[in-house]
């Protein structure tokens, strides 16, 4: 149960970072300013183009050995898992955002809301039920990732019933 509750904490905190980090990149993406969408779109294909696995070894163990610091394997699989979900939620987002019809965004110009006014008003009720269903099957996605963490010492669900499932029982052979 202890360990179930790390995978669940570091799911939720993952989810919630990377919804910091992504929800202003996909704003980014749609808001056709060229510095704000090359930035965003850099983000997105570097953290998409890493693979997880990498940016934990990374985070928890290149970066601390590199520079000599300790960093905490919460922290680190935080970070990582926060990177990660930020570039794909972002997409999943700004995808949910383009999807509204451009007839939305051009009845809420008429109506004389600007750009902000009408993403609040018009396009982000919209956005969320086209988004919803892909948002919650990336939550499982974050779920599985947090196994990944073993690499560098985070101990949850995952693996401890690896040590389990391997510690020496009396009268039986380890699976």
């Amino acid at each position: 149960l202890v360990a179930t509750q790390f995978t669940i904490y570091l799911s939720l905190l993952a989810f919630l970072g990377g919804a910091l980090v992504g929800a202003p990149l996909a704003i980014f993406k749609i808001t056709g300013h060229r510095a704000l969408v090359a930035i965003a779109t850099g983000w997105i294909w570097f953290f998409q183009s890493t693979p997880l696995l990498m940016l934990l070894f990374l985070s928890g163990l290149g970066v601390p050995r590199l520079f000599g610091v300790d960093v905490n394997p919460w922290v680190a699989a935080m970070i990582s898992l926060t990177l990660y979900s930020g570039a794909y939620l972002a997409d999943v987002w700004r995808g949910a955002l383009e999807s509204v019809g451009q007839g939305q965004w051009e009845g809420a110009r008429a109506l004389g809301l600007s750009f902000w006014q009408s993403l609040r008003r018009v396009i982000l009720p919209q956005a969320i039920r086209i988004a919803l269903a892909p948002t919650v099957g990336f939550m499982v996605q974050i779920i599985k990732g947090t196994s990944l963490a073993y690499i560098i010492g985070f101990r949850d669900l995952m693996a401890i019933g690896k040590r389990w499932a391997n510690a020496p029982v009396a009268g039986t052979e380890p699976f």
